[in-house]
């Protein structure tokens, strides 16, 4: 084979660093676009924050609730203080911190910038902490306290026991001598009369007999519903109307009476007090109407802006290759390169925005039942990108609208034929079925092949089995399940 030297011609695309920032910044969610701006602050001296100026107007006006809270000029730092100058063995520095008077924000309330109660909610218990506090109240000797504890570890969080008594007795058998078996179970009806009603059942019969046995005697349909829960529970389930009728021996209106009674119950005891941390959504832009048009802004908290410090430019200005120099060149390279490709997701979230806006002015104006079909193409083509860049962009991005707070993807669906020729979205097609199903008789509850001729009437082809399809997405249960029977 002979060797020659060819020249031949081509394009590669070629990830530059700066595109790189840009790409990921793009698709940095507002809390993590807030996380990265602060560890730029922090490893790079030539960037800094741009104070607001006090004749600055924000695009987003927010009222301003008048703080009740006076403050004084500060006391003399050298007057004496109230403190003595030895302490008794017995008395702590903190207790007498804590008996001296409270002065500025500590008297107030407001407490101090970084201190660590400004961020400090009322929290409240959880299952296990409010059956660990009930313990410590009721009067349990040593072993019947050991027994309790173990107990309560053993509740999840639906309040039910996932433990048998015959496992905890043998896991604590070893522990203690002659444990008995009663003894477990003793503990175990104690611990089943604590807040809330039905903790620590065994199972769902278990935790309706007991929040029925907590009831007041007097109280109608008492006995037939101990009945209906003991026995009978699975009549109930099925809904045969007939089989409790003649298991109960009583009419339609006494049946009707003990089945409301049963269904007055928690079948799940813990989750009255189950602790979900609250998860708040930060808009990235807003969507205001002013006059005929819709307005699309970028959110102004969202993120502060950024320049390059004057001071620390200027000194770059040296022709000397020194170290130091050096090193200030390339964060003043950094720092231009990151607040460009600032600007460029801002522009590029705008743009998104807007156009979504543009095409989906009906849902704002009706609702959800007026959203228009939409896919990444149909915004890539309008704004000039590729549509992995949309889908950047309105992946963990939240628009604030009239209607509430929306993802980007939101917006985007799939859709099916009309009658007409036109096309229908399926979030509009959701909206539909919830409300059809919501004004439904729930004693007769509309099938999915009722719902889909009521769409098909109103122009909409869609197949049962996009119905149900759409129902489970929504988690609406079948129509034998939605069905009232008393």
């Amino acid at each position: 084979m002979k060797q020659a030297l060819q020249i031949r011609m081509g394009q590669q695309l070629a990830m530059t660093p700066q595109l790189q920032q840009a790409i990921r910044l793009l698709q940095l969610s507002s809390l993590d676009l807030q996380q990265e701006i602060q560890e730029a602050l922090d490893s790079n001296m030539m960037l800094e924050v741009v104070e607001p100026e006090g004749g600055d107007a924000a695009p987003i006006e927010v009222p301003v609730v008048p703080s009740s809270i006076e403050y004084g000029e500060l006391r003399d730092m050298d007057a004496p203080a109230d403190i003595p100058q030895e302490l008794a063995v017995d008395v702590s520095w903190d207790e007498l911190y804590d008996s001296l008077p409270a002065t500025g924000a500590a008297a107030s309330g407001g407490g101090v910038e970084g201190d660590e109660s400004v961020f400090q909610g009322t929290t409240g218990q959880s299952l296990h902490e409010q059956l660990v506090w009930q313990m410590e109240l009721a009067r349990f000797s040593e072993r019947d306290y050991a027994i309790a504890t173990a107990l309560i570890d053993s509740i999840n969080a639906d309040g039910y026991l996932v433990a048998t008594v015959a496992d905890i007795h043998q896991g604590l058998s070893q522990q203690m001598d002659a444990l008995d078996v009663g003894e477990v179970t003793a503990v175990l009806h104690r611990i089943q009369s604590f807040d809330p009603p039905g903790i620590g059942a065994s199972d769902l019969a278990d935790c309706l007999h007991i929040q029925l046995c907590q009831l007041s005697d007097e109280t109608p349909l008492k006995a037939e519903g101990l009945l209906l829960v003991d026995r009978h529970l699975e009549l109930l389930a099925r809904k045969d109307v007939a089989g409790l009728r003649r298991a109960l021996n009583l009419d339609d209106e006494a049946l009707a009476g003990v089945v409301a009674l049963v269904r007055s119950l928690e079948p799940k005891p813990g989750r009255r007090l189950a602790l979900e941390d609250a998860q708040y959504v930060v808009p990235d832009v807003y969507v205001v109407r002013q006059g005929e048009r819709w307005m699309v802004r970028l959110n102004p908290d969202l993120a502060p802006r950024l320049r390059v410090n004057p001071v620390y430019s200027g000194m770059v200005k040296r022709a000397d290759s020194s170290s130091d120099n050096t090193a200030m060149r390339h964060h003043l390279q950094e720092a231009r390169w990151f607040i460009k490709s600032l600007q460029s997701r801002n522009e590029t979230l705008l743009k998104v925005a807007r156009s979504i806006v543009d095409r989906q002015q009906a849902f704002l104006d009706e609702g959800p039942m007026a959203m228009k079909p939409m896919v990444l193409r149909d915004v890539a083509e309008e704004v000039g990108m590729h549509e992995s860049t949309i889908s950047r962009v309105t992946t963990q991005k939240y628009m604030h609208t009239p209607n509430g707070i929306y993802e980007f993807k939101y917006f985007f669906s799939s859709h099916v034929s009309t009658q007409g020729g036109g096309e229908c979205s399926a979030t509009a097609i959701k909206a539909f079925l919830k409300q059809m199903i919501g004004e439904e008789d729930q004693r007769k509850p509309l099938s999915d092949e009722a719902i889909a001729k009521q769409l098909q009437g109103r122009g909409i082809n869609v197949a049962r089995r996009t119905i149900a399809k759409y129902r489970e997405a929504l988690l609406i249960p079948s129509s034998s399940e939605r069905k009232q029977i008393f």
